[in-house]
């Protein structure tokens, strides 16, 4: 049985473990498993390889897609540029196991945002500075999308939500919530963000996927921006790690 599965923690709601299960029954896969593994400090997942020794693949969350990156033997060079890791692939090389990371997150981002954007879309605010936002930074540079970071922590390459004015909300129409602020259970929390400067004309997107429809884009498409939660680009970045998976 190959053996798959997430490292993280917390784990609770995950999506890939039941994502993959349905898929597994859907395409009658029948040699496969995946299994959720939280872990509570990254060292731990050297205790988790000795222990499981059907692993072929591993998907990496929060707090470890940069931790984990000083006990992988290969980087893609996604992410050598990107510095965070969301999938490990796990193969054999003189009797041992070797571990390769990759980024699949840029893939599932670029999917989902570019049917999205307008040709007055030329700004990106970033909120958030941690793994996932990296993943998001890597994008929009490559589509020639400027950005400013945003964190609530004072830090000189970043603005803080008190720098947002009224003239840096008009000009950058895309705003990505790259934090786990809203994420269920704590659904009555958002960044803290002057939502009332948005307009119709801003785009809103929030990696969070659970709940769907989270604080931040209620309070978006209050004023009109349009919307997107980060649901699809799982399902585009799950595929993207099937398929390194599956291509030795």
């Amino acid at each position: 049985m190959n053996q798959f599965g997430l490292i993280g923690y917390p784990l609770s709601h995950s999506f890939s473990a039941s994502y993959f299960t349905e898929k597994f029954k859907k395409e009658n896969i029948t040699d496969a498993q995946y299994q959720l593994f939280p872990i509570h400090n990254i060292q731990e997942i050297q205790s988790l390889l000795e222990s499981e020794p059907f692993l072929k693949g591993l998907s990496v969350t929060i707090p470890y897609k940069e931790k984990i990156i000083p006990y992988l033997d290969a980087l893609d060079e996604v992410v050598i540029k990107v510095g965070a890791v969301n999938t490990i692939d796990i193969s054999l090389k003189n009797n041992r196991k070797y571990l390769k990371g990759y980024n699949t997150d840029v893939i599932g981002f670029e999917k989902t945002l570019r049917p999205l954007l307008k040709s007055h879309h030329l700004q990106a605010l970033v909120l958030g500075s941690g793994g996932a936002s990296k993943a998001v930074v890597y994008v929009l540079e490559k589509l020639h999308i400027p950005y400013k970071i945003v964190s609530r922590s004072i830090h000189a390459d970043f603005l803080n939500y008190q720098q947002l004015t009224p003239d840096i909300i008009e000009n950058h129409q895309i705003v990505i919530n790259t934090t786990p602020v809203g994420m269920y259970p704590d659904i009555d929390a958002c960044p803290d963000f002057p939502y009332t400067l948005l307009s119709s004309t801003h785009l809103l997107y929030d990696l969070i996927y659970n709940p769907e429809e989270t604080l931040f884009l209620k309070k978006g498409k209050l004023q009109g921006a349009t919307t997107q939660n980060g649901l699809e680009m799982l399902i585009f970045q799950a595929e993207a790690a099937w398929d390194i998976w599956n291509t030795k």
